[in-house]
């Protein structure tokens, strides 16, 4: 019982007892609550590229944007909340890129909390990690349900959904990940659609259903309620935009995260942003702000119908409500599966450095994170009995909690940034050694932190200013910054008290930047010249192919490479579209050049294996046709 059973730190990681040293009452609630999990298994990096690229096109739209946006519309009118939502936009763009050029340097589980632990202080660290598990979308998924299904109660929706879901985590991270992509993918193709029908709608394209045109934004609507009702628009933005920063946490847990992760990460502002600020204006030139089925949570409870919905119904697809609420059910199954995994990794990087219970960074066999994954079913069932107060009122508590939460935790990673660029040059590192450089260093960290200070004295004055005055929406507004200095506060007192550290913060020669890297120090160069030797090979090959494939055809032969340069840019399984645009087009010839194409834009074989096999089927079954018609 002495040296056996005690843990000890390796590599500054806590390794925990082994099972051996349990008994029989140990290993019994071990076996139920945690199977195999302990100390001694790592999680697993079966997370595709493309898993990545989906996730950062759509992961990201979640329950937000169809609720909180008529909110903001509702509240301030369209031109407010279209320009809160561009802001909010810009700061979260700083943000990632920020964190990127971290995260695919060293993607590890956790990511700005272990970064904050690094590179800053423990404290910053512990304040990061318990602040960000502590966000939840459930509630907000169960109030769509409600609209979906109002017969049943929240809570027990939410215990339909949350069950396959924790069932499905359980399996793997490969299963969150492809489960993750086609949530996304409908998810994406819906704003798509929406975007493209609410327009048409609002220019009148509709035949019987006119539209309202530019008229919304006219006569003094745009922008309602002054600066005060702006202010306030933010908290919607920020909790619409809430997880952008899931595509690094997911870096701890991706293959070849120093290329995959730098790739998703540009396809951030340009998509992401593209999506929300499109949706806002359709739903601005569509609704007006005076429309009583806007979700309003800013002034009641009454939670109506998305204004998604309303505008589909508005422009005479009114059979289709219930499959756009279908679609929403997506989204509200895509955020609960995007919350198991954050909160079960946040909390297993907490446990992995010493700021969490050490059984919460047990991991089994398969790399899933058991106990932490249970505590966030636990939380996910308290969470949801706090429905007994109504929907509304802990949706609009929530509301409140997450949006000042998400900038707490986002304008921090502004400062995590610039010491982690100060540690590489008092270390006497190369720019050139990162597997990402961030663009404008230091701009965009320096504009987190400026936009951060700025939108929180903005929303802290509309919550006093606004009338009638009213000192719980002042609580509800600091409540997350409540929560912050505790965390903060708490832990900086813990280490003064009990563990007699004197210094708070972490001297820079002894930042730590070698620990789960992608590459030794000075190895970056020779890494990427490697793999630009097997890109050039791979190119070779897939070049001599393409030109043996157009020679079956002369247009075709550029709308095949379209097409492949469209579904890799949207990060679509190449085997998919392949095998898509073959039976499109009926025509073995042009198969086998997409088979061609496909290995030269994917260096996937199994690839070209699919589609020529597909071709040889086609071949054989239209042969005989053409004979007999001869």
């Amino acid at each position: 019982m002495n040296g056996e059973s005690k843990s000890e730190v390796v590599d500054g990681l806590l390794e925990l007892p082994s099972a051996a040293s349990g008994h029989g009452r140990r290993a019994l609630w071990r076996r139920v609550l945690a199977g195999d999990a302990d100390g001694a298994h790592e999680t697993k990096r079966a997370m595709a590229g493309r898993h990545l690229m989906m996730i950062a096109i759509g992961g990201t739209i979640g329950t937000g944007i169809f609720l909180s946006a008529g909110s903001a519309v509702s509240l301030a009118g369209p031109g407010s909340a279209l320009l809160s939502y561009i802001v909010v936009g810009l700061f979260c763009y700083a943000v990632v890129i920020s964190l990127g050029e971290m995260a695919s340097y060293i993607p590890v589980s956790g990511t700005f909390a272990v970064f904050g632990t690094r590179f800053v202080s423990p404290a910053l660290g512990f304040t990061l990690g318990w602040n960000y598990w502590l966000q939840c979308e459930l509630t907000a998924a169960a109030v769509v349900l409600q609209f979906w299904e109002s017969r049943l109660q929240a809570w027990e929706w939410a215990l339909i959904i949350i069950i396959p879901i924790f069932a499905m985590q359980l399996i793997n991270v490969r299963v969150y990940g492809e489960s993750e992509y086609w949530f996304a993918m409908i998810k994406v193709l819906m704003i798509i659609v929406f975007i493209i029908v609410g327009l048409i709608y609002d220019w009148g394209g509709v035949v019987h259903h006119p539209g309202p045109g530019r008229s919304n934004f006219e006569n003094g609507q745009a922008f309602i309620g002054g600066f005060s009702a702006f202010a306030q628009t933010f908290t919607y933005a920020f909790y619409s935009y809430g997880g952008v920063e899931l595509v690094t946490l997911a870096a701890g847990e991706s293959a070849a995260p120093h290329k995959t992760v730098p790739r998703a990460i540009r396809a951030t502002f340009v998509r992401i942003v593209l999506f929300y600020v499109l949706t806002i204006l359709t739903i601005g030139l569509c609704i007006n702000y005076t429309d009583p089925t806007l979700l309003n949570a800013a002034y009641d409870s009454d939670v109506t119908a998305s204004p998604i919905t309303v505008v589909f119904v508005r422009a005479g697809f009114g059979a289709a409500a219930n499959v756009i609420n279908a679609v929403l059910l997506t989204a509200v199954l895509s955020a609960t599966n995007s919350c198991f995994y954050a909160s079960s990794r946040m909390l297993l990087s907490l446990a992995r450095t010493g700021h969490a219970p050490r059984v919460f960074g047990w991991v089994n066999s398969r790399g899933v994170p058991v106990p932490a994954l249970v505590m966030a079913l636990a939380m996910a069932f308290l969470t949801f009995f706090t429905t007994i107060w109504g929907e509304g009122v802990v949706f609009t508590w929530l509301l409140n909690l997450t949006g000042i939460s998400a900038l707490l935790v986002w304008g921090s990673i502004g400062p995590i940034s610039l010491r982690f660029r100060a540690a590489w040059r008092a270390q006497g590192r190369t720019v050139a050694d990162l597997a990402y450089v961030q663009p404008l260093f230091p701009v965009l960290p320096l504009a987190t932190v400026t936009l951060a200070v700025l939108m929180f004295a903005a929303e802290g004055y509309a919550a006093v200013v606004e009338q009638p005055f009213d000192p719980r929406n002042v609580v509800a507004t600091y409540v997350g910054v409540a929560l912050y200095v505790l965390l903060y506060g708490g832990y900086t007192l813990y280490e003064r008290v009990c563990l007699g550290k004197t210094t708070h913060f972490v001297p820079l020669a002894d930042v730590d930047l070698d620990t789960d890297a992608v590459w030794r120090r000075g190895e970056g160069a020779h890494v990427r010249e490697r793999e630009r030797a097997e890109k050039e090979a791979r190119d070779a090959r897939g070049t001599c192919l393409a030109c043996c494939g157009g020679a079956f055809g002369g247009w075709q032969s550029t709308c095949t490479r379209l097409w492949v340069r469209c579904i890799s840019w949207l990060g679509i399984c190449p085997r998919v579209s392949i095998a898509a645009l073959g039976l499109y087009w009926i025509d073995e010839k042009l198969f086998f050049m997409g088979a061609y194409q496909g290995l030269a834009a994917s260096g996937r074989w199994q690839v070209s294996v699919l589609c020529v096999a597909v071709s040889v089927h086609t071949l054989l079954e239209q042969r005989p046709r053409r004979s007999n018609k001869s």
